[in-house]
């Protein structure tokens, strides 16, 4: 415990006397000061219950929960979007394998005509 300074006392009749006194720890003096804020704390709260509900509307008015809710609707746009995509992408994959083997057999087609017509030019020049 801790030891208060010697305290000089004088009695009437006799000599002069030092007495000693003692305070209580520093912890249990903590120790009892947080029980008693503990125990004014629900004394204090009954008053304050209605302050404490979750109010949905208000929750749903928070700057955080519009941002949440912008990002969920913005998801499914993207999502949407992305099998619209994926469709579109699909019928343009297909369209380039179809459209590129057809160009192909043109592109071989043509320039066999054009050795024919070379030919024929050709010949049609040395009989003439």
């Amino acid at each position: 415990p801790i030891l208060a300074p010697a305290l000089v006392a004088r009695s009437v009749e006799g000599p002069i006397t030092t007495t000693k006194l003692s305070y209580p720890p520093l912890r249990e003096m903590a120790s009892r000061r947080v029980l008693l804020g503990l125990l004014a704390l629900p004394a204090a709260a009954v008053g304050t219950v209605s302050s404490l509900t979750f109010d949905v509307a208000a929750a749903k008015n928070r700057p955080v929960s519009k941002v949440i809710t912008l990002l969920k609707d913005m998801m499914k746009q993207l999502e949407k979007e992305a099998e619209e995509d994926e469709e579109i992408y699909d019928k343009m994959a297909c369209w380039c394998e179809t459209n590129d083997k057809e160009k192909t057999k043109a592109i071989a087609d043509a320039q066999a005509r054009i050795e024919d017509l070379t030919t024929k030019i050709e010949e049609l020049t040395a009989a003439s």
